[in-house]
């Protein structure tokens, strides 16, 4: 898998035996940062933060942002790819999309984003869950083991806090 959005080779045979669940992903960051300030971050700036170079359909270069009830990725030449649809809206408090970049929706999994008020900021918490979704589980939930730290940490970085 060479990114966040990279899909598994064609020919590799599915890793996880029927009937095993694979267990959501949860990651937290604080960002010093009321929850309202950090949820419009995450959200109304996500162009200032992803790291498209590495985690992105069309690359550097592109830009990425929540539109209605979108996430979604226009490459320079004006091509976009849709990340995800959000299906539940309740600012600032939290978010859910059906997760499915470089993919379509009938590969998607499902994120769910919160901020939460804590001693020195904001909890942001990631979960990412529903790899029954995906058309690889078990890749696509490596994947973005590996991948979500670093986004997360862009996203703290950006919003002043320390990098880990």
């Amino acid at each position: 898998m060479d990114s966040l959005f990279s899909h598994a080779e064609p020919d590799s045979e599915p890793s996880q035996e029927a009937g095993n669940e694979l267990d959501p992903l949860v990651f937290t960051a604080v960002v010093p940062a009321t929850v309202s300030h950090a949820f419009m971050g995450f959200t109304d700036h996500p162009h200032l933060w992803w790291p498209l170079e590495e985690h992105s359909v069309f690359g550097a270069g592109s830009h990425v942002e929540f539109e209605e009830n979108l996430i979604l990725e226009t490459a320079e030449d004006g091509r976009t790819s849709v990340w995800g649809t959000i299906d539940d809206w309740q600012p600032p408090l939290s978010f859910h999309a059906s997760w499915y970049p470089a993919s379509t929706a009938i590969w998607s999994t499902e994120l769910r984003v919160a901020f939460r008020a804590v001693d020195g900021g904001t909890e942001v918490k990631l979960v990412h869950d529903g790899w029954e979704g995906a058309e690889d589980p078990a890749a696509t939930r490596e994947s973005y083991a590996e991948g979500w730290p670093g986004v997360l940490e862009r996203f703290a970085r950006f919003m002043g806090g320390a990098s880990a």
